[in-house]
């Protein structure tokens, strides 16, 4: 089964996508790190290299034929990014899509714990990034990331720890 995982930084998504991988067996690929490495090896922040990818589509267009080039050649996978859902939906790609959210509060600071930062600067560069992401799926793609119509799956994680997060995907891919 291919099950896609998308939401806002912060929201969990990627470790949901790892445990997700190690309870079933699924190889998942994680889109946002191989965004990071690019960002590094240009010597940029995430905020940086948003704002170029602005500039130059062929960034965004790297990173989303790999998504869809994974999604073709594996009909077991687990794809974390915040476009694979509206991706394979436009392509015509059967998939579980699942879309993690969280408020702002909780998202700013699970950043902050996980890279080391201050919440004003995590808040900051969330800010900066949603921003620049939204701006760059309008412009490219005309999709709303905003829009949830495409997800079989919306949970609120707020409250939940990765277990239960985990668990209640489990049980609602078992019902399809």
């Amino acid at each position: 089964m291919r099950i896609t995982i998308s939401g806002p930084p912060g929201s969990g998504k990627t470790t949901a996508c790892r445990e997700l991988s190690a309870r079933l067996g699924i190889e998942a690929v994680v889109f946002g790190e191989f965004f990071r490495k690019l960002a590094k090896d240009r010597g940029m922040t995430l905020a940086e290299f948003g704002e170029l990818a602005e500039k130059d589509q062929s960034i965004d267009e790297k990173i989303d034929g790999m998504i869809l080039e994974a999604a073709r050649e594996n009909p077991d996978i687990i794809l974390e990014s915040r476009l694979s859902a509206h991706m394979l939906t436009k392509n015509n790609i059967p998939a579980f899509r699942i879309y993690l959210g969280a408020s702002p509060d909780v998202r700013i600071r699970r950043v902050g714990i996980r890279d080391g930062e201050s919440f004003d600067d995590v808040y900051r560069h969330t800010i900066e990034r949603q921003s620049s992401e939204a701006k760059r799926y309008k412009m490219y793609y005309d999709i709303d990331i905003e829009d949830r119509s495409v997800y079989d799956l919306v949970i609120n994680t707020d409250n939940m720890d990765p277990e239960q997060v985990v668990s209640r995907i489990i049980e609602e891919i078992k019902e399809c």
